[in-house]
């Protein structure tokens, strides 16, 4: 007699389950971009002061379902967390997969003292979210471009270099990200980002290519940049953005088509990027730039009562 399948387990995430991680995410959401050394040193070395945790679903030993829970560790708005990218394989869905992974992530933050959580989900699990209590916000686009042409040469001004990210410090780079994301859209403002905090989600992070990565100086000052990940041949822009002072002269394109163009001379062929639906100015360069619309995907918040 052929002997049952394994019982579905949920149980926290391990760095050996980061190859099964990946696997899954490229199964589910094919756009977004996180090579299997930076999933483990997620897992083995979580972001400082978040009290981050993760929790798998697992099935024969294969890993279906994934979710991560944390306190935000960006922003001045006291206890607010997320319930990030809960997701389940499509043929193991219907088995309470997912209510088990949403119920792990609760009990991890339950204790915490959190009033508002975030979590993001597709069109398609908005009823699964707002079974839970979340109220869809607002959607973020995803976009890919293909890479295998190369995007045309920037025009470079007079005055103005677009060096890449191993000509800089971290910390001229951690004071310019700081300036030019504290009016990023968005549900949770990015207004308190420590230096420890940064290093750890940008500078060493393992996926982070610095060589493709782009910045822009004007004049020798650093006023503009475009941050690359990488795994494989795909690329995921993390971030592009200019000082607010710097903004209306084209210096975000610049930065942006100078990392491409590296990242496509050093074998990129796609690369992926998200950007908020009230951020269109980011949205029309990516347009302009050939980039084309996914997947779009929605902010969700749910307020937490006091404890007690």
């Amino acid at each position: 007699m052929t002997a049952p399948p394994a019982p579905p387990l949920v149980r926290s995430a391990r760095p050996e389950d980061a190859a099964g991680v990946v696997a899954l995410r490229a199964l589910v959401h094919p756009y977004l971009v996180r090579g299997v050394e930076s999933t483990r040193q997620m897992i083995s070395e979580p972001p400082p002061g978040e009290d981050w945790a993760a929790f798998v679903a697992e099935v024969d030993s294969t890993v279906v379902g994934w979710v991560s829970a944390y306190r935000h560790g960006h922003t001045s708005t006291a206890g607010s967390g997320e319930i990030a990218m809960l997701h389940v394989h499509p043929g193991h869905r219907g088995r309470g997969l997912g209510t088990a992974l949403s119920e792990a992530a609760l009990g991890h933050l339950a204790p915490l003292g959190l009033h508002r959580l975030r979590t993001w989900v597709s069109a398609d699990s908005l009823p699964f979210a707002e079974k839970r209590g979340f109220v869809p916000s607002r959607a973020v686009r995803y976009a890919r471009l293909d890479l295998r042409t190369p995007p045309p040469p920037p025009a470079t001004p007079t005055g103005v270099r677009t060096p890449a990210l191993t000509a800089l410090a971290p910390r001229r780079l951690y004071a310019a990200y700081v300036a030019a994301s504290a009016d990023e859209p968005g549900d949770v403002a990015v207004d308190a980002l420590g230096y420890e905090t940064w290093c750890y989600e940008v500078w060493d992070n393992v996926g982070l290519d610095r060589h493709a990565s782009s910045a822009v100086e004007v004049d020798g000052e650093l006023v503009a940049f475009s941050l690359v990940k990488r795994d494989g041949d795909r690329i995921w822009s993390d971030m592009t953005a200019t000082l607010p002072a710097y903004r209306g002269r084209g210096l975000a394109r610049l930065a942006k088509l100078a990392a491409l163009r590296r990242a496509h001379g050093a074998g990129a062929t796609h690369a992926y990027t998200s950007n908020d639906e009230a951020n269109a100015p980011m949205l029309a360069i990516n347009a302009r730039l050939g980039y084309r619309p996914v997947a779009t995907l929605w902010s969700c918040l749910r307020d937490l009562p006091p404890p007690g």
